[in-house]
């Protein structure tokens, strides 16, 4: 029998790793999660959750069956989750970030220890380019253990239970206080190990390669996303898809996807894949501009503003983005319109402030980092 082992239960976790693993037919579903109140939901509904999907043009809902969950915080419960990641054939790490690996990697380790040489496939899934290498670093190196990187271009939020009513979408579970609504683009890549193609859970692309598509996701898809957001915004909207009202934005976010970012990974990465030539980088930037505004995902420009310490960071999103165009030789004129938004907005308009708050964030004061700001100052 086939074990899946999910920690954290957000919206990824459901909808991607542990759809993926019921669909796949793994005999044994287990979720940690550290919320006492979403615990006791699931359990109180026997195992039984749902999430809600949108498409281009309605809403679905699915249903998991058969799922237990464990709180890693009760002692009782965090023996048996040791015992889960002992016998797990598959793990999906889907956290708010690599920062809480070191709550995780003390009953992953003693898990993996009880069957240090049990082939597994650890999936992380926390949007950073080298999770899984942080993974290993916190849990341990074993013979047969494969910790994978993954590119999750799929967009997800949790609704409160009152939006679930008003929108009359159910709850994770009948007195959940929470629902998950996703998009339904489903086409997950991972790193590719030896065995992977013996995995069990569904919509998983291995690659051999995967920083290139990383970079595509974070410099692209993340970056324009919050490009997007920033100057939704400064318009007042609060909904992402009333940008669909104005195409004149979209145009100008489509020329930086298009012309900046992706002039820069086709000469970066050409030959890598068909995604990196101007045909295929263009149709992916149309696709998920489209994606962006899906009226039916109802994504708040709020959430995709939020945590701008961290996207504003040296390697995130949109300074990722400046400093992969300025370093092909590229200027990224309408990406630097976004970065100066989010510093305006994080750090307030004074120019010095700005500057120390970045220097702060970058923890960078190389020629390179010299270059980002002098071109960002100017749009100031």
């Amino acid at each position: 029998m086939q074990t899946f082992l999910g920690i954290g239960l957000g919206p990824i976790q459901t909808s991607i790793f542990l759809d993926g693993a019921f669909r796949g037919g793994c005999g044994r579903l287990v979720i940690a999660d550290v919320d006492a109140a979403l615990v006791a939901a699931l359990r109180a509904n026997k195992g039984t959750l749902q999430f809600n999907v949108a498409s281009a043009s309605a809403v679905t809902t699915h249903t998991l069956t058969g799922v237990e969950i464990f709180n890693p915080t009760v002692p009782v419960e965090r023996e048996q989750l040791i015992a889960a990641a002992a016998e797990a054939d598959e793990i999906a790490t889907a956290l708010p970030s690599i920062a809480f690996f070191k709550h995780i990697a003390g009953w992953l380790r003693e898990g993996f220890l009880r069957v240090p040489d049990r082939r597994r496939f650890v999936y992380a899934a926390e949007n950073h380019n080298h999770a899984a290498e942080a993974l290993e670093t916190a849990v341990g190196a074993f013979p047969a253990t494969h910790y994978l990187n993954t590119v999750i271009g799929k967009m997800s939020g949790v609704l409160s239970a009152a939006e679930c009513a008003q929108r009359k979408l159910p709850a994770l579970t009948p007195s959940a206080d929470r629902g998950h609504l996703v998009e339904e683009f489903n086409k997950i890549l991972i790193q590719s190990c030896p065995g992977i193609e013996e995995r069990s859970v569904q919509n998983l692309i291995a690659k051999p390669d995967l920083l290139p598509f990383e970079e595509a996701k974070l410099y692209g898809h993340n970056a324009l996303h919050l490009w997007l957001g920033l100057h939704a915004q400064q318009r007042g909207f609060q909904m992402m898809e009333e940008i669909a009202g104005a195409p004149e934005l979209l145009a100008r976010a489509r020329v930086a996807f298009v012309e900046e970012v992706g002039v820069a990974l086709c000469r970066k990465r050409a030959g890598v894949d068909e995604l990196f030539t101007p045909i295929g980088f263009a149709a992916y930037a149309d696709d998920l501009l489209r994606r962006m505004v899906n009226p039916f995902l109802t994504d708040r420009v709020e959430r995709v503003c939020r945590d701008l310490e961290r996207k504003l960071g040296w390697d995130d999103r949109l300074i990722g983005a400046l400093r992969l165009v300025v370093g092909q030789g590229l200027e990224p004129n309408i990406l630097l319109e976004g970065a100066a938004l989010g510093a305006r907005k994080l750090f307030g308009d004074d120019r010095e402030q700005i500057r120390a708050g970045l220097s702060a964030l970058w923890k960078h004061s190389d020629a390179e980092a010299v270059a980002i700001w002098e071109r960002l100052s100017q749009h100031l």
